[in-house]
């Protein structure tokens, strides 16, 4: 690791946040000396954010606490335009209202690890909206097009792989990157903001922002990226097969939230602790020399800390004590996912896509002729089998040793 000295970078470096970063022993002695300003941009294209974006709050989080000032932009515009990074078509266009509501909805998993308010190093947010929306477009083109060559944003990625693979692009989303470097360069402005963050695949971005500020101000500013994050077995953080792992309550419910870092690969378990709790090292370095069944110890740990920061203390105690009840007492634990079925029933393999335990009709077959399935602990394997419930009755339906819901009328 690197010797680093303002608290910033040296816990950055530490915990694995860091992936690259322009001009690192300018960046350190800044944030040595004085408070900066960082930001981190995200699009609201859905009512919550995933996992896949715990890593750029926790950044967030990590700034506030090292003494610095924390900036969340929401994308109120950006998102009317969509981030081609990664993307093999256009996203699709959401309305103006869906974009506010999906605002308001995303803020309150900041309000969980962020302190917000009027202090110095007090968590803000903003809507590139307010300043993009009132941007004239040959005022854009005269003070910020010039400052771009085609030639170079060309040679980016998030346009290079769509072109590479004969995907369209619209000219709409190759504008992308031309607002979210100018976002840099007003935030410098108006806010003093010097340092923007981002995940890997924000790079080429970010070094747009940097150079923008520079040429149009003379400013110095800063860009630092995370790791791209895969599970240990090369899988995409966040994703599992029955959808995306929601921060938000309204998406997805606690107990299924604790249950994905409960079930998290042991190799995954410290680099985990590191990115998305607040235990200190030297805690994380004991659970991470934990063996054979102790290492499920640890897992529930991770669930719980995770789970407490993101949801809060009553999402996280309930979670396990559901969790504790169904696998160790066999009971149905309140917090499990429900599914209801109407008077005349619903086929077994139906209520397994119904609940998410499986992506379709087919994976749903392949697991009950496996045995993988239980309806209140008795193996059913015909996925034809008629699941019935009396009024006020409930019935527990499982698949394999970790999953399980409850079925109601």
């Amino acid at each position: 690791m690197t010797s680093y000295t303002s608290e910033l970078l040296r816990v950055l470096d530490e915990r694995g946040y860091i992936h690259q970063m322009t001009d690192a022993s300018a960046l350190d002695a800044l944030a040595a000396r004085q408070i900066v300003p960082g930001y981190i941009g995200f699009d609201a294209t859905a009512p919550s954010l995933h996992i896949g974006s715990l890593v750029q709050i926790m950044l967030l989080r990590r700034l506030q606490q090292a003494g610095h000032k924390p900036v969340v932009v929401m994308g109120g515009g950006t998102t009317r335009i969509g981030d081609p990074t990664g993307r093999d078509e256009s996203r699709k266009m959401l309305t103006d209202d869906v974009i506010e509501a999906n605002i308001a909805s995303i803020r309150k998993a900041f309000e969980q690890l962020l302190v917000f308010g009027d202090g110095p190093t007090d968590a803000v947010m903003v809507n590139n909206h307010d300043w993009l929306g009132s941007l004239g477009y040959i005022e854009l083109l005269q003070k910020v097009g010039t400052h771009f060559t085609v030639n170079r944003m060309l040679s980016f990625d998030s346009v290079k792989l769509r072109l590479d693979r004969e995907q369209p692009m619209t000219f709409l989303e190759f504008n992308y990157m031309i607002l979210q470097g100018y976002d840099f360069r007003h935030l410098a402005q108006v806010m003093g903001v010097r340092l923007q963050m981002g995940g890997s695949d924000q790079w080429g971005n970010i070094i747009n922002g940097v150079e923008l500020g520079r040429r149009m101000d003379g400013t110095e500013l800063f860009g630092v990226t995370t790791p791209l994050l895969t599970t240990a077995d090369g899988g995409k953080m966040g994703k599992t097969a029955s959808g995306a792992v929601w921060l938000n309550e309204d998406q997805l419910p606690a107990y299924d939230f604790w249950q994905y870092w409960r079930n998290c690969d042991d190799r995954d378990i410290g680099r985990f602790l590191r990115l998305f709790t607040d235990l200190s090292l030297a805690e994380i370095a004991k659970m991470e020399a934990l063996e054979g069944s102790e290492i499920n110890d640890a897992k529930v740990i991770l669930a719980n800390e995770v789970t407490r920061l993101v949801r809060g203390e009553d999402a996280a105690r309930s979670a396990e004590a559901t969790a504790a009840e169904t696998f160790a007492g066999g009971g149905s634990g309140a917090d499990l996912p429900t599914l209801s079925v109407g008077a005349e029933g619903m086929r077994i393999g139906a209520a397994l896509t119904a609940i998410g335990f499986a992506a379709s009709g087919g994976e749903a077959k392949r697991k009950l002729a496996e045995g993988a399935v239980k309806l209140d602990e008795e193996v059913i394997a015909d996925a034809g089998y008629l699941i019935m419930a009396s009024e006020g009755e409930t019935k527990k339906i499982s698949l394999g040793k970790k999953k399980h819901a409850i079925i109601t009328l």
